[in-house]
């Protein structure tokens, strides 16, 4: 049975949608995380090193991308809401492995953190393609993607206070507890958000390559997941080296250049609501995400260039516009995923186009690595992966063109 999507609300804004989703893709970005912020305290107890945490990083990926392209029968199946539910069980679950403290538990548990992080995304676009009006999308697929940053922010501010009261081993089944009482909280919603489940639809074999052939087959849809592949990475790339180039290249002290890394990211969420609100309105999503590609890559060739003569002020200008586009495309991208989906198919293209996402956000930062590495310089990995940005955006926009014009 196929239901085409219709708003529950009119043309209202809804609210409880968001809200509802907002806090589950916060809980799960603080997950995801949680061990990366306070890495020096799980070292010290595992004793294991601390370049460690990037193969748990790499694990909790893998999570995600195999439970992305994989959320569309359940999320048809059981409901958004329901979907969100387990979500928040499963990162609970990962996160008291982790919280053991041994080693062969601890990657199984990453795994389990990712799975629930990877499908928090595909249930939210299948709820928001039947509960959010077309005119309102945008602007609410990018309110409830400032989960993630707002995540990060709780995991950073919260988690190594809680590891200096009651250690690390005790925060991580206490941010546990919170997901499932958040996964409680959600209960009385399900009969409201989850009348359109299908109930009788099979799981079936094979369904990972079929959602992906689906994304692969539907041009636009395929466009949209090759590109989100490099923002992705593009993304990762700015978190994890925007510090180290800021104080090699530009000779800020660590507590200056983390400040700018902080201010990067608060422009992220203001970017993600901003061009939400500007592609429902404004500007076709498309081309907005065109004009994101553009500008971020112009923004991290400059970051490649920083020297020690660059103006202070011009410093935390390029933080800001580099934050606000690397990690502001997010909502954009899911809303127009919902657009192009057929008929409540919203969550299974969502996971299919996640997988390209996430194989940036795994990849991204390791490429970025390899060619600081190999050049002996932080900065050429900007101007790299600015230079693969830059094209991208300039070729989106050509191509777009060259439609307008057919």
């Amino acid at each position: 049975m196929t239901i085409a999507p219709r708003p529950l609300f009119g043309d209202a804004f809804p609210g409880l949608a968001m809200s509802s989703m907002l806090a589950v893709q916060t809980l799960a970005s603080a997950a995801a995380l949680a061990v990366p912020a306070i890495a020096p305290a799980v070292s010290a107890t595992t004793r294991l090193p601390l370049s460690a945490v990037g193969l748990y990083s790499g694990a909790l990926y893998v999570g995600a991308m195999l439970s992305a392209i994989n959320a569309g029968i359940p999320v048809v199946r059981l409901g958004a809401m329901r979907t969100a539910q387990f979500c928040l069980a499963i990162v609970a679950c990962g996160l008291l492995l982790v919280a053991s403290a041994v080693p062969a538990l601890m990657l199984p548990g990453a795994v389990l953190v990712g799975s629930g992080y990877g499908t928090s995304t595909p249930a939210s676009s299948h709820l928001f393609a039947y509960e959010v009006p077309p005119r309102w999308r945008g602007l609410v697929f990018s309110i409830k993607q400032t989960g993630v940053p707002l995540g990060g922010m709780l995991a950073g501010a919260v988690l190594p206070v809680a590891d200096l009261r009651v250690g690390w081993r005790l925060a991580l089944p206490l941010l546990a507890l919170v997901c499932l009482l958040c996964s409680a909280l959600l209960q009385p919603l399900r009969e409201r958000f989850d009348r359109y489940r299908e109930a009788g639809r099979r799981v079936g074999a094979g369904g990972s390559l079929r959602t992906l052939r689906m994304v692969w087959t539907h041009a636009p849809m395929r466009e949209l997941a090759l590109s989100t592949l490099f923002f992705a990475a593009m993304q990762g790339s700015l978190a994890s080296y925007l510090v180290a180039q800021a104080h090699v290249g530009a000779g800020m002290d660590a507590v200056r250049a983390g400040l700018l890394l902080a201010a990067a990211q608060a422009a992220g969420v203001v970017g993600r609501i901003a061009w939400g609100w500007i592609s429902d309105h404004w500007v076709r999503p498309s081309r907005m995400l065109a004009l994101l590609a553009l500008a971020m890559g112009l923004c991290a060739l400059l970051a490649g260039l920083l020297s020690p003569a660059w103006p202070r002020p011009a410093l935390w200008w390029l933080a800001v516009a580099f934050g606000a586009t690397a990690t502001g495309w997010n909502g954009v991208y899911l809303a127009e995923v919902a657009r192009l989906a057929p008929p409540g198919m919203a969550g299974v293209l969502t996971g299919g186009t996640l997988f390209f996402t996430f194989c940036g956000a795994f990849a991204g930062p390791s490429v970025f690595a390899a060619v600081a590495s190999l050049t002996g310089r932080v900065g050429n990995g900007y101007l790299v992966m600015g230079s693969v940005l830059a094209a991208l955006g300039v070729l989106l926009l050509a191509r777009q063109a060259r439609r307008t014009r057919a």
